[in-house]
């Protein structure tokens, strides 16, 4: 005679094995995702494109992850002997009725892919969406989440996502607007601008971040107090504003050392004598 309670003792020790070996084939398809990636990369010595890779990462990932988890709960459910067509029937019915009232989860999906594809959003990268700004901690199908420079976390589902400004795509500027007195020739200051520039793009532990000289733009315009002369810096991606302050202080040590003075805002004030 068939013990019952055997067989259902052993039906339980087999799913507990197989929810284990699932598992662990979840963490393999990782793991080979990530060496996949790690060598492709070893290939092409091309900082954007690694950053893209590392980005779709998550998307590999995510979509076999799922679909490890659906064939293992179709593949216990059969051995438990469980028929899995009529689940398949209702999940179908139910998908139905549930894509009717998931229009915004469809559209994070649709846009997220749109975004990783094509490159617009990528880990690290330093963005604005939606009047936030920091950098990609993480870009996945549903959403980005972006760390500002107070630390702040800011979770940004992809359906709400109209307009990207990537300040890091390819490499990055950093704009200098200089103040100097009216008084000052202003011919004199860019000569000095120029090679100090030089000088900076040359002997400077920042010289490793800088891709081309300093570039002059002129004469910017007329401000209350002082003539603002612009000019940029070609940086690699995210390095800017380190590339900037280093400079911005090399500015201030030179303009002292020739005299060359930075005005702060100043008010005349002018009496009328009556008398």
């Amino acid at each position: 005679m068939v013990d019952l309670n055997n067989i259902l003792e052993e039906k339980w020790v087999l799913t507990i094995v197989h929810i284990v070996f699932f598992y662990a084939v979840i963490k393999l398809s990782n793991v080979l995702i990530d060496k996949f990636i790690i060598k492709i990369t070893k290939y092409k010595d091309d900082f954007e494109f690694k950053k893209q890779l590392f980005t779709l990462k998550s998307i590999f990932k995510s979509i076999a992850d799922t679909i490890i988890v659906i064939f293992a709960i179709m593949f216990i459910l059969n051995n438990l002997g469980i028929d899995i067509r009529p689940i398949l029937t209702a999940a179908g019915v139910l998908g139905v009725a549930v894509g009717f009232g998931a229009k915004r989860f469809f559209e994070d999906i649709i846009t997220g892919f749109s975004l990783l594809l094509e490159g617009q959003i990528r880990v690290g990268d330093y963005v604005e969406i939606a009047d936030h700004k920091g950098v990609v901690e993480k870009a996945d199908i549903k959403l980005v989440k972006l760390r500002d420079l107070q630390g702040r976390v800011h979770y940004i589902r992809n359906g709400m996502i109209d307009t990207v400004i990537n300040y890091t795509r390819d490499f990055s500027y950093y704009v200098f607007d200089i103040g100097v007195a009216y008084k000052e020739n202003i011919d004199y200051v860019i000569s000095v601008l120029r090679e100090l520039g030089e000088s900076f793009r040359e002997n400077y532990p920042e010289k490793e971040y800088i891709l081309a000289p300093l570039e002059i733009l002129g004469l910017e315009k007329f401000d209350d107090s002082a003539v603002i002369i612009r000019a940029r810096f070609k940086t690699t991606p995210i390095k800017q504003w380190e590339v900037g302050r280093a400079f911005n202080l090399k500015i201030k040590e030179k303009f002292d050392e020739l005299g060359i003075e930075i005005p702060f805002p100043q008010t005349t004030v002018h009496i009328q004598n009556n008398n």
